[in-house]
């Protein structure tokens, strides 16, 4: 079964990542951003490809709060939590073996 990618804003970022159990990857992107834009059909390749690993956007110019709460200074951004921790993480355009690195660096973290 694939999955798509899901927007999230400071409302459901708890609910959808925080509160989630196992591995969330957050994209914290713009839309005006060009590499994000990039970013964007890799995500959702990556989405359908791993159907374990739930895969987030968070536009940071209509979430504010959840991009300051996180430090999030360029964009894009991905960020992997695992049951609600920030795990892995990484700023520029990720290709898709670059978001499996950070999936697996994740998972290794949450197992230990």
């Amino acid at each position: 079964m694939s999955k798509s990618v899901q927007s999230v804003d400071d409302t459901s970022f708890p609910n959808k990542v925080l509160e989630a159990e196992g591995i969330v990857l957050v994209d914290f992107w713009a839309p005006w951003c060009g590499p994000c834009r990039m970013q964007g059909p890799v995500l959702d390749r990556f989405a359908s490809a791993n159907a374990e690993v739930e895969v987030v956007k968070v536009n940071v110019d209509e979430s504010p709060q959840t991009a300051a709460a996180y430090g999030i200074r360029s964009i894009p951004t991905i960020a992997v939590f695992g049951n609600g921790k920030p795990l892995a993480g990484a700023t520029g355009l990720q290709n898709a073996g670059s978001l499996a690195q950070l999936v697996s660096h994740a998972k290794d973290k949450l197992d230990n």
